[in-house]
């Protein structure tokens, strides 16, 4: 583990028995406390992504926080990812499984240039079928899913494996 990767560990709240009985939710907004911490993040997913891609998104809704972040420093355009039904008309839609049912994600589509190069930002990376739906929602609309970040991977989830496909550029901070 790395020295960022060993701070955000000590910084993550840790929660028992959340969202069910034998969880250990590790919750992020703890990290919120840390303003140093944060910008350090930032400073570390700028540089991942910097001269690499044209603009970048955020998945509802904690991908907001950092995915905006990083379109500052980066000094780039921020597309919002989110529910079906919580973005203004016109929208592009892309639904997927989820453990159980299902789910839609949606765009403003006319945000989204053809060829433009994407870094897909999320808290964390666990199932990846958000991250993946979010790519393939992007495509849709013409860009391309040049990048994935993320806070926390749950690699034991095998998620990084749906996002192979469209880039081998996948930063996580911490790997769980």
């Amino acid at each position: 583990m790395n020295e960022l990767s060993q701070k955000i560990d000590e910084n993550i709240a840790r929660v028992a028995d959340f969202p069910q009985k034998g969880i250990q939710y590790k919750d992020i907004t703890s990290l919120f406390q840390q303003p140093e911490l944060c910008n350090e993040m930032v400073e570390v997913f700028a540089e991942f992504s910097r001269g690499k891609v044209d603009a970048v998104c955020g998945i509802e809704s904690r991908g907001f926080l950092f995915g905006l972040l990083i379109a500052q420093k980066l000094n780039l355009p921020f597309v919002l990812i989110r529910k079906q039904g919580k973005l203004p008309p016109p929208t592009i839609a892309e639904s997927y499984a989820l453990e159980y049912g299902n789910a839609t994600i949606e765009v403003q589509s006319q945000y989204i240039a053809k060829g433009q190069k994407f870094l897909i930002h999320d808290d964390v990376l666990a199932t990846g079928g958000t991250a993946e739906a979010t790519a393939r929602l992007i495509e849709k609309c013409g860009g391309i899913a040049a990048q994935f970040s993320f806070i926390a991977e749950l690699s034991f989830l095998n998620g990084k494996e749906k996002l192979n496909s469209f880039t081998d550029e996948i930063q996580s901070l911490i790997r769980y």
